[in-house]
């Protein structure tokens, strides 16, 4: 597990890319994969809830893991790694992509 500064490091990095490839707001693309739980799924979703996202989601052949994609308009990179917490630390088991 990363430490806590690592992931900031990694969060303000991030950021600046954020900043550099794209022009605010934009269509922002966020990937997530988690083990099949359906309140798991629910709490991802909720975090994007009145955004106007468009969520699709995609079980592994085994049925073992849900992929989810998550099209979204954000306002500013700030916005976007504040998702990225959010869902860090409310989603046990979350793999950002």
């Amino acid at each position: 597990m990363q430490s806590s500064n690592n992931s900031e490091e990694f969060y303000t990095k991030l950021k600046s890319q954020l900043y550099e490839t794209s022009s605010w707001p934009t269509a922002y693309l966020f990937k997530f994969i988690i083990p099949s739980e359906q309140h798991k799924i629910d709490k991802i979703e909720s975090v994007f809830d009145n955004l106007g996202a468009v969520i699709n989601s995609t079980v592994s052949k085994k049925g073992n893991y849900v992929s989810i994609s998550i099209h979204v308009v954000m306002k500013n990179p700030e916005a976007v790694v504040d998702k990225y917490k959010q869902i860090s630390s409310d989603v046990e088991g979350v793999i950002s992509l």
